[in-house]
């Protein structure tokens, strides 16, 4: 099992920074709305869509996707932005509460806060790529998130005592957090440090890396709230090793949009 959760990983990461690094922006932006795509097929499971609804879902998704890809002016796309910010303040909410006031049980609440969820990660993605020197930015997001999940494992093994959110995700702990944020911050100076970065640059990045980094752990806990409601351990089978696209992806959908929105409104960087 561990052998086959370390070549899925080393795959899925050759595959990934080579899209970043090298991939033309349109090439990008669409290999992550297929990504997208199929994380939007593994949350119609939590909808418990049959195959006809899962279809229908997704097919909405794409369509959504296509207008956003082909009209969406650089207003509307801070506006996606702002409402995913509102959500994801909203998402803390339902996860500090639960299992209490789980009014989004319901198919249909979950049908719309799937979109919320991913679309918004897509677009925000394709946005950074496309901003100057947009594939550095991307790998500073990645390894970001990355980095508070690496982190907050051998941290949580090490030193974890004290439960993070029990109800939600047992495994988590508050030492886990400390740690994986003590290495965002540690990339965030790093970064800071070959870019030769002015100091107030320099904090805004390293503020910037512990939002990023709580957002990418609330994206995470979220899923997980999910996966419990549901009844699942993965979201899906389709990496080995890993269980599924959503697994993978849970902590970007909420990092990337807050990681974008820190860009656009505090530049020093």
């Amino acid at each position: 099992m561990l052998k086959q959760r370390v070549v899925t990983a080393l795959v899925l990461s050759v595959l990934i920074l080579s899209a970043v690094i090298w991939a033309p922006i349109w090439l990008f932006s669409l290999l992550v709305a297929l990504a997208t795509l199929y994380g939007v097929w593994e949350w119609s499971n939590f909808c418990r869509f049959g195959l006809h609804g899962r279809v229908a879902y997704v097919s909405v998704a794409a369509v959504v996707i296509l207008l956003l890809e082909w009209f969406a002016t650089s207003a509307l796309i801070m506006q996606v932005m702002w409402l995913a910010g509102v959500f994801w303040v909203m998402a803390l909410t339902m996860v500090l509460r639960y299992p209490e006031g789980v009014r989004w049980k319901a198919s249909t609440p979950k049908l719309f806060i799937g979109f919320l969820v991913l679309i918004p990660a897509w677009l925000a993605l394709s946005q950074i790529k496309a901003l100057v020197n947009g594939e550095w930015l991307v790998l500073l997001l990645l390894f970001l998130v990355w980095g508070a999940d690496t982190g907050a494992y051998f941290s949580g093994k090490a030193l974890g005592k004290h439960k993070l959110m029990p109800k939600v995700s047992p495994g988590k702990t508050l030492e886990g957090l400390a740690g994986g944020l003590a290495t965002c911050v540690f990339i965030a100076l790093l970064y800071a440090y070959f870019l030769e970065l002015s100091l107030a640059a320099a904090v805004f990045l390293v503020l910037l890396a512990v939002i990023t980094a709580m957002a990418s752990v609330l994206g995470d806990l979220f899923e997980s709230m999910f996966k419990r409601e549901r009844g699942i351990k993965d979201s899906g089978t389709l990496l080995p090793g890993h269980g599924g696209v959503l697994d993978r992806i849970d902590s970007l959908t909420a990092a990337a949009p807050v990681f974008l929105l820190g860009l656009m409104y505090l530049p020093a960087l």
